[in-house]
């Protein structure tokens, strides 16, 4: 008998990590519903044609997604519902991430930085809109992490850090990265019961193109460095282990397989913090100028 597809929805699958992921998951015996998200959907989807992946097993939609825009998210999560139709969402990957500094005007008016919101902000509002089809699909959702969010020692610091405009010497890559995984902690709590939410860290790749256009060097001859194939089966674990510690808020796996011990992401565990930064969906509308 043949095995019925599971529906992966993800962000950041065009290129570096999230495209390998997206093709290790095309070789597997397991048939596969892709629904993604894509700037370029063309280009996105000639490289994935490229691949010559059984479409007989599995199918591939890729629809407009600007992250930086938050009325094209509004515009995917419709559009994403429409394909899954009566099915289920089995997985929702959030991968998109930029390393830009925050110098520039937030985009489209915002008072935020673009990566605060491509890194964050968005994809925090996509769980919001496919909220009520995840509860119902018990989804599993992954969050790509990073260990960057190490670098945040005074979360006080963090509003002045990300806004448009924004001066910090501090990284604003890891300030992000910070405040998303407050919101997989946050959203591991509103979801307890209904969905997994795990947080996994693909390690240190220096493959990807995650420092384009900015001065972040990754060091290939790192002694910790990963291949992009080696960064996306980190991501794969996240999708496939079972094994969840029996404290909820122990949800970060490890590029090396283990669940990172909460030791490491103290600061993130501040509920108020967590708060903070994971507004509702009507206050990220009626901030973002989205209201109707």
């Amino acid at each position: 008998m043949a095995s019925i597809a599971k529906t992966v929805v993800a962000t950041g699958a065009s290129s570096g990590l999230g495209f390998e992921l997206i093709k290790q998951l095309l070789a597997q015996p397991q048939p596969y519903k892709f629904i993604l998200g894509a700037r370029d959907t063309k280009t996105t989807q000639e490289a994935f044609d490229s691949l010559k992946y059984d479409s007989s097993k599995h199918s591939l939609t890729i629809f407009p997604l600007e992250l930086s825009n938050l009325r094209t998210v509004k515009t995917f999560s419709q559009q994403a519902l429409g394909k899954v139709g009566q099915d289920k969402i089995d997985y929702l990957m959030l991968n998109a991430a930029i390393a830009t500094n925050a110098e520039k005007p937030g985009p489209y008016g915002s008072k935020w930085s673009e990566p605060y919101i491509v890194n964050h902000l968005s994809q925090h509002y996509l769980m919001h809109l496919l909220r009520e089809k995840l509860e119902a699909s018990r989804s599993r959702i992954v969050v790509v992490s990073s260990g960057a969010v190490r670098g945040v020692t005074d979360p006080s610091l963090l509003e002045s850090d990300v806004k448009g405009g924004s001066k910090t010497e501090r990284s604003v890559y890891s300030a992000t990265k910070f405040i998303q995984l407050l919101g997989a902690h946050w959203w591991r709590r509103q979801l307890q019961g209904k969905c997994h939410v795990v947080a996994v860290s693909p390690g240190l790749i220096p493959g990807t193109g995650l420092p384009r256009g900015t001065t972040m060097t990754l060091p290939v001859n790192h002694p910790d460095a990963k291949s992009v194939p080696e960064g996306a089966q980190s991501i794969f674990r996240a999708f496939t282990r079972d094994d969840f510690p029996e404290d909820p808020e122990q949800i970060f796996l490890t590029s090396w397989g283990e669940w990172w011990s909460k030791d490491v992401y103290e600061l993130s565990l501040d509920k108020h913090l967590q708060d903070k930064w994971c507004p509702t969906k009507d206050e990220i509308e009626k901030e973002e100028g989205l209201a109707a």
